[in-house]
Formats: C-alpha cells, structure tokens, sequence
C-alpha cells in the first residue's frame, strides 16, 4: 500500500478553533471496572475463545495473534492499560501530539455502584481527572454510554425497560452537575446500532438476548434516554452541547443495477437514519463514529477488501467524505469526528489511514460541511470489547505486561501534522 507523502495533510488549512484529539472508554482502558460487561468476560471467556478460529480466523495478522485470541484471558478486561490510576501519563500523550481535545466516557458504574448509591471517591476522580486535562488545555468531550451499565441497573432490565430511562436521565444530571463546570461537549449515547445489533441479534455482546422486538424496543428507549438526557442536561445550562455517536458506515451501489441503488439506500436508512430522526431536534451537533464504508451489489454488501485492517475491515478512510456531506445535506448540524481509527498492530496503514481521512474531511469542509474537530480511536491501545485484547488501535502501544506507553511512529508523525495545522 502506498503511504501518505510527508507534505499531503500540511497543506491543508482547518479552522483555527478545531478540535484535534483521540478517543478512549472507560471499560476499554481504565481497567478494574465491575460493570454488565464485566460480569459477562467471566462468564464467557472460553466460549469466546474456543469461537475465535471460527469468528476471527480470516483476519490478515491471524498467525499472529491466533495463541493470543483462543486463551479465555485475553477476553477478561481486568488490569488493562491501567489508565484509572495512569491517566497523567497518557494525557501527556495528548501533550506530545500537539492535540487540543479528549473525548472519554464517565464509567456509570463506578460513580453509581448501587443504585441510589454515589461513589464520592469516584467523583473525585473524575473531578481530578478533568483538572488534569484543563491544566494541559485540552478540550473534554463526555461520553454518558458506551455500552456498559451498572450491575444493578442490567438486572433491572437496562434499557429494555422504557420505565428505566429515568436512572439514565438522574445519572446525566447529576454528573453535570456535579462536574460540568470543567466540560461543555457531552455525547450521551455511544453507537446505539452498534449496542443493538451486538447485543440482541448477533449475540456478540451482553445480554446476548436474541429478539428483533427486544432489539427494536431498546433502540427506541435509546432514543428516548438521549432526548430526555438532553432536556435534563440544558435544564442545569444552556451552555452545554449535546448529542449521540452515531456509528455512520457509507452505503453505495456498486452497479447501476435499481436493486443494488434501492438497497444501499434502504441500508443506509436503517444503519442511520431511523435513529437520527428520532433524536436531531434534541442534538446541538451530531457525533459521527467511521471505520468503513460499504459496497452494495443487489441486496448484499460485498466490499472491494483490497486493503484491509487487521480486524479485515475493509479499509476506505476516504469515503468518510460521502458519509459526512450526507449527514449534512440530510441534517443540517455541524458534526464532531467522535471515532475513527484502524486496527494496526504492526503499524503499517495508520499514517496512510489519518492522511486519506483528513483529506476527506477537508473535501467535506470545502463541501460546505461545518465540521467540528477529529478525535482517533484510540489513545492508547483499548479493550476491544467482543475481540478482546488483541486488536491495537492505539496511537500509543500499550505493553499490558509493564503498563509501558510508546507512541507508534504514525502518531509520532501525526502530532506534527496537527502542529503545522494548528499552525503552533
């Protein structure tokens, strides 16, 4: 594959008040956490491992990681990167990168225990935390969901109850309250097709509860939680802008063929549209979540898979151009890059990747898109929830061993792209 020249991203221009930074979740990198998902690692670790040569088998790095991906140990998140404790460090990370933003999750969980039952110490920590990334100047975007729940509150029924929205909406007030002073970016949702989809029909993810109504019926509180979320937050401020991660592949015809154009457009508007429409009246920008674009033919995706990452997803960064002048055109917000990124472990595509995304971006923006900032996925090597710990989407290496943090050469490189564009 060919690789980005070193003056391809510089001669670009972006606004000068753009947000430049990575993305991380709790459950993926603090380590230690007792979640739903947690709970559910131990319970499924050696099904998880024992399906892997069958689920996984085809990814281009598999003789690399296959003794990795069939021990039951890689899918138990405990220790991880340890950011809970290590969280200075990595926000140097930011620091050496030159970048100006950070977006995160405040782990439910761990400030919430028990219902009813706030955690002042877990406050704390999080009220430390956003010190810490005011000290380097950088701005927090907070994430309310990304996909892990309080034990007590999945053993309520989570969000398949419509009843229980109201925990969530308690839980987002409170935390704007209690800690909204240092932030004004709040995503409340994070891919809530993603949740969906894995969770209740390919049975991926906790509860791995098959049922097209149950799936249906959560998607739809999930839009509920949002909106109410997003009353509840600008009750306390008008000042904070609110909205969801939307999980936002491009789908397109491969042919001219009426089946394959009615498809893609049929595609599209389950993977994103029937969700947006629910909640865009209460969003104040609308989060975009892209790793890939795809190719329909009839009624079938059938990607080109040419390049592919080491998850083989097909690898087309350029595409987010289609995804966002879509978005626009249909919506009418400014959009935040909330995730996008490429599982890379040998380091090979990442640089190639970032440059073909940010040449998009800036097609979209010369399209009239008003784009907000770009946040990789991820900061630092993650938990990559149903594949566990062996896909490495990190801009720094994590060795789990030592807890070592080494920025890979492409963020290395691209901390200096980000320098000449925010023209520091």
């Amino acid at each position: 594959m060919a690789q980005p020249s070193e003056q391809q991203p510089k001669e670009m221009l972006f606004p000068k008040r753009f947000l430049w930074g990575a993305s991380t979740a709790a459950h993926q990198v603090e380590g230690g956490n007792h979640n739903q998902w947690s709970v559910w690692e131990l319970e499924n670790a050696k099904t998880l491992a024992a399906q892997a040569p069958y689920k996984d088998g085809h990814a281009p790095v598999w003789n690399e990681v296959r003794r990795q991906a069939t021990n039951p140990n890689n899918y138990v998140s405990g220790r991880l990167a340890n950011h809970y404790q290590r969280f200075e460090e990595d926000f140097d990370l930011l620091t050496a990168m030159n970048m100006n933003a950070y977006r995160f999750s405040i782990e439910w969980s761990r400030v919430e225990p028990k219902q009813g039952q706030w955690d002042a110490a877990a406050v704390q920590h999080y009220r430390e935390y956003l010190a810490a990334l005011k000290r380097r100047h950088v701005e927090p975007v907070v994430t309310l969901f990304h996909f892990t729940l309080p034990v007590w509150f999945s053993e309520m029924g989570g969000f398949e109850k419509r009843s229980n929205i109201r925990y969530f909406v308690e839980f987002a007030e409170r935390i704007v309250r209690e800690l909204g002073k240092d932030f004004r970016f709040i995503i409340t949702v994070n891919e809530p097709d993603t949740y969906v989809a894995q969770g209740y029909i390919e049975l991926h993810f906790p509860p791995q509860t098959y049922g097209l109504r149950r799936a249906l019926r959560v998607y739809n509180n999930l839009a509920r939680a949002h909106n109410r979320a997003a009353k509840a937050i600008r009750a306390v401020s008008p000042r904070f802008k609110v909205s969801v991660a939307k999980n936002s592949p491009y789908f397109y015809p491969g042919d001219d063929a009426w089946l394959s154009r009615v498809s893609a457009l049929c595609m599209q508007y389950v993977q994103d549209d029937y969700f947006i429409k629910k909640v865009i009246r209460q969003c104040d920008f609308l989060g975009v979540n892209y790793y890939f674009s795809n190719r329909v033919y009839g009624y079938r995706v059938h990607n080109p898979e040419k390049d592919v990452s080491d998850l083989g997803w097909d690898m087309a960064p350029g595409d987010i151009e289609h995804a966002l002048v879509r978005l626009h055109d249909r919506y009418k917000k400014p959009i935040l890059i909330t995730e996008n990124g490429v599982a890379d472990q040998n380091d090979e595509y990442r640089k190639w990747w970032i440059s073909q995304t940010l040449a998009g971006v800036r097609r979209a923006m010369d399209e009239g898109v008003p784009v907000l900032g770009y946040m990789h996925w991820s900061l630092i090597d993650n938990f990559e929830w149903g594949f566990g710990k062996w896909p490495r989407f990190g801009l720094a290496a994590v060795n789990y061993a030592t807890g070592e943090r080494t920025l890979r050469p492409s963020a290395v490189w691209f901390g200096k792209v980000i320098k000449k564009l925010r023209r520091i």
